[in-house]
């Protein structure tokens, strides 16, 4: 009987960084019920790798790492796996086979009364005009014998998490549009080069898309159609619905990103709009020893101030290890100005995960290969957004910003500046994009996400090496030619200017100096002295121009 009784007899302890507010949405009372009984429902449970990540190694080419010399290294503690199975058993509930050796995520599954009991929460359902949501308020608490064991318990809570970042244009007289080649071509990426080889994940917490939209698009690029590969994490599927909801992100991620880098595969990685379906869909990509994507494009996010703190360690520890493998992870900055649609001045996260680029939004006017003007997106007088950007409230300053002149943060905790890089992405100098039989033209920063993400899959390509975590790089003062930098225009808060800001970061893409400015100089995945890209012994420690 001891045995038996060996968890549910302990001390319940908070489990930190897992408070979650209260329901905010002004509601019925009677909308309010007691979540059903029946049913199955997954948790993610996060416990903690074997050993830590040494993240000021992060970026290093001689620290990088195989997806199976990672697995072997930073995969989940043999001793918490063990103790979270017998915890799970204790209390009914079932634990499914891991997919991927080096995820640190464990997946419970039962009913709704077992894991009420088992986490000591409450859950309840509540219905919105957004549908029918289940929530839990406050924090999660375990048995002692758990602390330091469990890092996180996602998906107790199914509320959405996140809203994707594009504005479709509105009809004016003096907007102007392009395709994303036209935008690649005034921003310098090397003509006629391609991605082939290299696999660009996009990450999706709705929509989907159509072959036939994708085929009908790429003739009118007079390029083939890339190869799409639809990945279900925690049962998100490929469902396209129409032209005004997440199909348009979905569409607007793909097309960009597939057609600046053309010869590149695309796997979209689709998953729910929750914080669990948010951090599994993106520990998937990085692990995904299959489709191997070398770069990831995020484009949704909300308020760092939306997030609960266990949620945003454990999304931007999924981030860490996309840049101890070599993976690139290119997130939209917002679209909402320098508040991000909440009150004071916030960043977006991931965005502000210092362990990604985040790319904020420009106004370009050019054509050709020439660039008449570019400035800070900002089209708040006309209801059409502007590009997100400020300084982080919960991560510190990294090391490779401490020269950028970024603002003080209003936290003692934070201080990681946002965004690192921009593009275009005011929707009257939007994209054209194909979605649901419709052609249309996008905006936001959910476009400069995929830009960027294809720039570096042909930098990839170039380079014949992954370029892996670029922030040092792009950072450092070799690299400042490789930008254009933006000196005009505002998000609200924040004004450009010379150099870094928190309206468009470093500034716009020069595309083949970014290319130079990303290669690394040397790389080692399997224990071997580092070598050169091109196969040369290196002379020196510095990156190549």
């Amino acid at each position: 009987m001891a045995t038996a009784l060996r968890f549910a007899s302990q001390r319940r302890v908070l489990l930190p960084g897992s408070e979650k507010k209260p329901f905010a949405p002004a509601i019925d009372p009677k909308a309010k019920q007691a979540a059903p009984v029946g049913g199955r429902i997954q948790v993610s449970v996060i416990v903690p790798p074997k050993q830590p990540l040494d993240t000021k190694r992060l970026g290093k080419p001689d620290a990088r790492l195989t997806r199976a010399q990672f697995a072997a290294r930073h995969g989940a503690d043999p001793a918490s796996v063990k103790l979270v199975k017998a915890f799970a058993k204790e209390f009914g509930l079932t634990v499914e086979p891991v997919t991927h050796p080096g995820r640190c995520t464990l997946h419970l599954v039962g009913t709704s009364a077992a894991l009420q009991k088992a986490f000591g929460v409450s859950l309840a359902q509540h219905t919105t005009e957004e549908g029918k949501f289940r929530v839990r308020e406050g924090g999660i608490y375990l048995p002692e014998e758990l602390q330091g064991h469990v890092l996180a318990v996602l998906g107790l809570d199914n509320r959405p998490q996140a809203k994707p970042h594009f504005r479709i244009a509105k009809p004016r007289a003096t907007n102007v549009s392009y395709t994303p080649v036209q935008v690649a071509q005034m921003y310098g990426f090397p003509a006629g080069a391609t991605a082939t080889g290299q696999t660009i994940g996009i990450i999706e917490l709705g929509g989907g898309f159509r072959t036939a939209d994708l085929t009908a698009y790429f003739k009118t690029l007079g390029q083939p159609a890339p190869k799409v590969t639809a990945v279900s994490v925690d049962k998100g599927k490929n469902t396209p619905g129409n032209a005004n909801g997440a199909d348009g992100e979905v569409m607007l991620d793909i097309e960009v990103s597939a057609s600046v880098a053309p010869g590149a595969k695309v796997v979209v990685y689709f998953t729910t709009n929750t914080d669990q379906g948010f951090i599994d869909a993106i520990t998937t990509a990085v692990n995904d020893s299959v489709n191997k994507p070398s770069v990831i494009s995020i484009s949704w996010g909300s308020p760092e101030s939306s997030w609960a703190a266990q949620s945003m360690t454990a999304l931007d520890a999924a981030c860490q290890a996309a840049a101890a493998v070599g993976v690139t992870i290119t997130v939209a900055a917002g679209d909402n100005g320098s508040s991000d649609g909440a009150t004071g001045n916030n960043v977006d996260f991931p965005a502000s995960s210092p362990h990604v680029l985040a790319c904020g939004g420009t106004k370009l006017v050019g054509s050709g290969s020439t660039i008449t003007s570019e400035v800070v997106w900002n089209e708040t007088s006309s209801d059409e957004g502007a590009t997100g950007g400020g300084v982080s409230t919960v991560f510190a300053l990294p090391t490779w910003q401490k020269n950028a002149n970024v603002p003080a943060s209003s936290t003692s905790t934070g201080g990681r500046g946002v965004p690192d890089v921009s593009g275009d992405a005011d929707p009257s100098t939007g994209y054209v994009i194909r979605v649901d039989s419709e052609t249309t033209v996008i905006g936001g920063t959910s476009a400069v996400a995929p830009l960027w993400a294809g720039l570096i899959a042909l930098a990839n390509a170039q380079n014949k090496v992954s370029a892996g975590f670029v922030n040092p790089a792009l950072y450092a003062a070799s690299a400042k030619k490789a930008f254009h930098d933006i000196t005009q225009g505002n998000n609200g808060a924040f004004s450009a200017g010379p150099g870094w800001d928190a309206c468009t970061g470093l500034g716009s893409p020069i595309g083949n100096l970014i290319i130079q400015a990303v290669a690394p100089t040397t790389t080692s995945t399997s224990g071997k002295k580092p070598t050169s890209t091109s196969g040369k012994k290196p002379k020196s420690g510095k990156k190549t121009k």
